[in-house]
């Protein structure tokens, strides 16, 4: 069974209504569980337990937000060395009212200090949340189950 964990930030919403969506494409993969979690409630534990990471976050000031940057401070040193983690595919997804690189750039960079595996190009949602962003984030969820089923990820 594929079990990915989606964690995310959101206060307006936008970011939450992407992460359900990515949740909703897991749940909707054959042997998938989703684990939908808000940053500031995700520990080590769930990172090292999922077969893969969504990392869901606005941007603000170019940047990620700062519960998705606590979470990365605070579950560093127990994964940094812990060969669950090394390796593990994430993916990630960033509600951006500029142009959500910033955010993004700033995700990948930690990410490659905890020598977890790039499998999906990130999606960027600019301004409205739309059904279009909601479908893409949906089949993002679906396809990185399927991968993790399938072996390929």
């Amino acid at each position: 069974m594929a079990d990915v964990l989606v964690t995310y930030h959101s206060q307006s919403g936008n970011t939450r209504k992407l992460a359900e969506s990515v949740a909703e494409g897991v749940r909707d993969a054959p042997n998938s569980r989703a684990r939908l979690k808000e940053a500031f409630n995700t520990h080590a534990s769930d990172i090292r337990e999922c077969d893969a990471v969504v990392f869901c976050s606005p941007e603000y000031f170019g940047y990620m937000s700062g519960a998705i940057k606590d979470l990365f401070d605070r579950t560093y040193e127990e994964l940094k060395d812990d060969p669950r983690s090394v390796r593990k595919p994430y993916c990630i997804v960033v509600s951006a009212g500029n142009d959500g690189s910033g955010a993004v750039r700033q995700i990948e960079r930690l990410c490659k200090g905890y020598r977890f595996r790039k499998v999906q190009d990130p999606i960027i949602c600019r301004a409205k949340v739309t059904g279009e962003i909601l479908a893409k984030c949906r089949e993002l969820g679906a396809t990185l189950a399927e991968g993790i089923s399938l072996g390929i990820f």
